[in-house]
């Protein structure tokens, strides 16, 4: 090819021209008793690095290297049959229950008690989930009021005497977990849900005014009844919540081509779009005054293998998919979308931390690894702190089944405390490089700082515990900033993350 060939593409970074601030949860994860996620996965007694309380010291390491600001618990489908007394006083007095959602033998060894104290380790918090499926509005309250009320009630007390006399103060909190699937348990129609749903955080509410409430918006956007599940919960809730959930999850499987699979990026922000529209036209039929965010907190990459489970068992693998370049490329490019939306998306939660379609994968009495999707979430939670600029990007295109893509997904983000702006972009092109011009023009001094690039010859390509680092990003040499533009070169089929220092 010859140079003047090549793809081009200019992109103009104001700092003054501002999606949002970043709020912190937007790095927040996703703990589930689900497969290997919690007995092997966070906590095994036995275990060369395990601590007094048996949670994996290697696994925690990795965990703050991530930066997980918080953690939704304990489900997902597990919560719709979970009872939460189940899991508090002494391990060995705990009832083992069989899981209704994952088919598996729940021993209860870890509770709410103990997953607070391993956040507290981790550096995160709790983002717990209440059981709206065989739960009651009742248990709920119980639930808050054992978790946040100081002392002197049958609840609190009942916490002081299992060994936490301050309170855990769980402030974020899900009203059930995809009550719109039939897969669920005790699956609600709309109405249903969203009667209940109000009853529950009344009476949370009221326990302790201070929390924040989440309601279960559709559980996909290819569900048959979105979006008017999210407007009909939104008309019974719009009052008493502060966010509306989503879920969704991308995989090849869905699509047929590379390039398809790499514009995942535009169904997210699509879906994201549609929520904002529901949730607003309900307050404007409300005649509300208040604005509703969202929380994204289930997403991820992932097959969509469906798999059948013959019997009853206990930390048995689920779900546990090896992550490829190409899946850590597009789990980029849904990073982008998430911070191009941070003025109404909030909190987000990948799904999951460890084990089940995960960052972090164990090995039962053995060694652990970062997969290939750790390192966007590991840049991007790091060095994507701050204001989003909203880029001003002019990029070739491509015909997707999503529609017309660019080549490029980019994000910038501005932190002004550290002199530092940090450009994080995907390149969708699939035999070529991009040479992408950035202009710096409202900014006093940039200088160019680092290049990390995550891209290889093998799209299939993973990490393994004989083969660890095979996909890890590396360095690359950015070229001096001549009036404030900057020149770098994009390989095709790349993760970029684009580093510049500059002076007030």
């Amino acid at each position: 090819m010859r140079e003047d060939e090549q793809l081009k593409a200019k992109c103009i970074i104001e700092k003054d021209y501002r999606v949002g601030d970043v709020d912190p949860r937007l790095f927040g994860s996703f703990i589930e008793h689900l497969g290997r996620a919690v007995y092997t996965g966070i906590y095994e007694p036995g275990h060369p690095t395990a601590d007094e309380q048996g949670f994996r010291r290697d696994v925690l390491a990795l965990v703050k290297q991530l930066q997980v600001d918080i953690i939704r618990y304990p489900g997902g489908n597990f919560v719709s049959g979970y009872q939460w007394t189940d899991g508090i006083g002494p391990v060995a007095a705990r009832p083992k229950r069989l899981d209704l959602a994952w088919k598996s033998v729940e021993p209860n060894e870890i509770g709410i008690d103990e997953f607070v104290d391993w956040c507290q380790l981790a550096g995160s918090q709790v983002m717990a989930a209440v059981n709206l499926g065989t739960g009651t509005p009742a248990e709920a309250a119980n639930l808050v009021e054992y978790c946040n009320h100081p002392d002197g009630t049958a609840w609190s007390d009942l916490r002081r005497q299992n060994g936490h006399e301050q309170p855990h103060g769980i402030k974020l909190w899900c009203l059930g977990n995809e009550m719109d699937g039939p897969w669920q348990i005790c699956h609600l129609s709309p109405e249903d849900y969203g009667k209940k749903a109000l009853e529950a955080a009344k009476m949370m509410r009221w326990v302790d005014p201070r929390i924040e409430l989440v309601a279960c918006g559709s559980s996909t956007s290819n569900m048959p009844s979105f979006p008017e599940w999210d407007r009909i919960v939104l008309e019974y809730l719009y009052e008493q919540v502060d966010y509306i959930s989503m879920h969704n999850y991308y995989g090849h499987n869905d699509v047929e081509t590379t390039g398809d699979f790499l514009a995942s990026f535009l169904d997210m922000d699509q879906f994201i779009r549609t929520v904002v529209a529901t949730a607003d036209y309900v307050k404007a039929k409300k005649r509300s005054k208040k604005t509703l965010f969202l929380s994204f907190d289930e997403w991820n990459v992932w097959a969509h293998r469906s798999a059948s489970y013959e019997t009853w068992d206990y930390a048995k693998p689920r779900l546990e998919q090896i992550y490829t370049l190409q899946d850590a490329l597009v789990f980029g490019g849904l990073l982008c979308t998430l911070l191009n939306n941070v003025d109404r998306v909030k909190i987000a939660c990948l799904a999951q931390l460890v084990n089940a379609i995960a960052p972090i994968l164990t090995q039962p009495g053995g060694a652990v690894l970062k997969q290939t999707i750790f390192y966007p979430f590991q840049q991007v939670s790091t060095l994507g702190r701050g204001a989003v600029l909203r880029p001003l990007l002019s990029s070739p295109r491509y015909e997707t089944v999503y529609g017309e893509a660019p080549v490029l997904q980019l994000s910038a983000v501005y932190r002004a405390e550290q002199e530092e702006v940090t450009v994080f972009v995907l390149n969708c092109a699939q035999e070529e490089d991009v040479e992408l011009t950035l202009d710096f023009r409202s900014f006093n001094t940039v200088l160019p700082c680092e290049h990390l690039v995550l891209t290889g010859p093998d799209l299939q390509a993973v990490n393994s515990f004989t083969e660890p680092d095979k996909v890890v990003p590396r360095s690359l040499t950015l070229p001096s900033c001549e009036q404030k533009i900057v020149t770098a070169k994009l390989p095709g089929l790349s993760w970029n993350v684009l580093r510049f220092t500059t002076k007030k």
